[in-house]
């Protein structure tokens, strides 16, 4: 497939596909939520202002093919009410390019949903526009009022999500292996409106109330003719920045920016978010027309680290629980930052030292200009060696998932929710996987190939000896 057909019968890429979806959601977004552009102008300045005080870092941004991508990145999320939501919304994606990676437990920390992120998988696909969908489904059988859950099941059963025109050019994606030009611009058209706010509720409101009582993310999914996007995300490289500059733009900021504390060298994912909208809505029924609020969507922005390796995720999670399990506290209290930096001065904060103990991802690539005696294998000793010298780059991967934690504490923050403690999970991947019609992606494999790839080809660079010694 290609981005510029010469005829009108010609496919076009996944990833165009995806880059006008993804712009078509942040125009649709923008003027659903006018602080989401106030938003996006904060991250704009911050972003240039940090390149700019960081010229090597730049250097290193667009030699890794990141640099060009940081506009165009963002994440979106969802909430679906159905088995058949989900599996389809998996078909709508794949038009896209976008696949399931990942299972989410959320119930983790009292939000009763189960999740994944569909986003490109390659390196290529995320380099051209790296648009991801943290995508959750309700767990009805968490809703312990059995009346108020089987009344909630026949409420969704009743509502089709998905136009009739987006059916049927994802089916005509799936049979011709893509679609046209003239074909994905009717096809965004029609998907976007799937994701569209609606200030109408489906349900009366005693139903929404009692809904709503029984926890509020549960009113958000089924109360409505869809799964309106809830945030879109634009990706910062100075995350405390943003922080600091929302309320002097008039922002409402949370008050815990979510993940790992500041570092030098950034690891995984930090979140944080202006508060949720209270929303006008009406709802319905018997009595006539009801006026009412809804707080549901909200403005995110998130800053990302390097992709950790199990060894370095283990550690992030025995650091992250000990500090959120100390007293109960959860992420509440005026301390609770202090106590997080002092809990990860025991997780390196040098690239090098990070992976020298294995614990992240890294792409490698023989420096421009470098020529280095060397006479294989490429094992590890060589590799560090090589990368001492200044012959071999490591750059760091970029994560491009999710955290559990931290999408509960985003969401708790702005469904009215206090600050998220430990709660008894309920995960149940089978049952997810299921209802989405295939499986999930292993994040951390995705990760381990592509730092596989970079080592083949680097050692294909190095000599025809060494690509049969890959470390």
């Amino acid at each position: 497939m290609t981005d510029s057909p010469s005829s009108a019968s010609a496919l076009v890429s996944r990833d165009h596909v995806r880059t006008l979806f993804s712009r078509a959601m942040s125009d649709m977004y923008r003027e659903e939520v006018p602080q989401y552009g106030t938003l996006m102008g904060l991250v704009r300045d911050v972003n240039a202002d940090v390149l700019a005080a960081d010229p090597a870092l730049a250097a290193d941004l667009a030699r890794a093919d990141e640099l060009e991508r940081l506009d165009l990145e963002r994440h979106g999320a969802i909430r679906l009410g159905t088995a058949q939501e989900l599996f389809t919304m998996r078909r709508l994606f794949a038009v896209m390019g976008m696949e399931p990676v990942g299972y989410y437990d959320l119930s983790v920390a009292g939000v009763p949903v189960h999740s994944t992120a569909f986003r490109p998988v390659t390196d290529t696909a995320l380099s051209r526009n790296p648009f991801r969908v943290f995508t959750s489904l309700l767990r009805l059988e968490l809703i312990e009022d059995e009346e108020l859950r089987a009344e909630a099941a026949a409420i969704l059963k009743r509502r089709a999500i998905f136009t009739p025109g987006a059916l049927a050019l994802i089916e005509r994606s799936e049979t011709a292996g893509g679609l046209t030009r003239e074909e994905a611009e009717r096809f965004v058209r029609e998907a976007v409106e799937t994701f569209r706010w609606h200030g109408e509720a489906t349900v009366d409101a005693a139903t929404y109330k009692r809904l709503h009582d029984a926890h509020r993310l549960i009113a958000d999914v089924v109360s409505f003719k869809g799964p309106h996007i809830n945030h879109l995300t634009p990706r910062t490289l100075d995350i405390d920045a943003v922080q600091t500059g929302m309320p002097e733009r008039g922002i409402a900021a949370k008050t815990v920016v979510e993940g790992p504390p500041t570092r030098a060298c950034p690891i995984l994912l930090r979140q944080t978010s202006f508060k949720a909208l209270e929303e006008p809505i009406r709802f319905g029924g018997a009595a006539g027309a009801v006026e009412g609020t809804h707080t549901a969507r909200f403005g995110e922005i998130e800053q990302r680290g390097i992709a950790l390796t199990r060894k370095g995720r283990a550690l992030y999670d025995t650091l992250l629980a000990e500090v959120r399990e100390t007293g109960g506290a959860g992420s509440e209290g005026a301390d609770y930052a202090a106590r997080l930096t002092e809990a990860f001065r025991r997780f390196p904060d040098s690239y090098d030292e990070i992976r020298r103990q294995g614990l992240g991802f890294f792409r490698y690539s023989l420096r421009e200009g470098a020529s280095p005696a060397f006479n294989g294998p490429l094992d590890a000793a060589a590799l560090d060696r090589l990368v001492a010298e200044g012959a071999v780059v490591a750059d760091p991967i970029v994560y491009e998932d999710f955290l559990p934690v931290s999408a509960a504490g985003i969401f708790q923050s702005n469904l009215g929710g206090a600050e998220q403690r430990a709660y008894e999970g309920h995960a149940s991947r089978d049952a997810f996987e299921a209802a989405l019609g295939a499986s999930v992606a292993d994040e951390f494999a995705l990760y381990q190939q592509a730092e596989a790839r970079s080592l083949a080809d680097l050692a294909a660079r190095l000599g025809p000896a060494q690509s049969r010694a890959v470390a």
